[in-house]
């Protein structure tokens, strides 16, 4: 029978491919002291390396909203406007 797949945290990820980034131990020393195979080591390195940029634009995406978050709330201000108004011309009407 074969072996259950091991699911691995996310810091663990990290640290193994930030291990792999330093470049102190090669991906076959990492991968007997881990207990993980050199592609799936290399793999991570590679998805760590892609995703750091987001790391820092994600402190700078949180203040700029995109066109939805801000005219949302002006098209429901609009709507609310346009029933008091009708509302109040059915009022003076009478």
């Amino acid at each position: 029978m074969g072996r259950n797949r091991r699911h691995h945290t996310e810091e663990f990820k990290a640290r193994v491919a930030l291990e792999a980034i330093r470049g102190t131990r090669t991906l076959s020393e990492l991968s007997s002291i881990y207990k993980i195979h050199p592609t799936v080591i290399a793999q991570w390195k590679r998805q760590l390396i892609a995703c750091a940029a987001a790391a820092f634009a994600s402190g700078q995406g949180r203040a700029h909203k995109t066109e939805d978050e801000l005219t949302a709330p002006l098209y429901e201000e609009i709507g609310r406007l346009k029933v008091e108004l009708n509302w109040l011309k059915k009022k003076s009407s009478f």
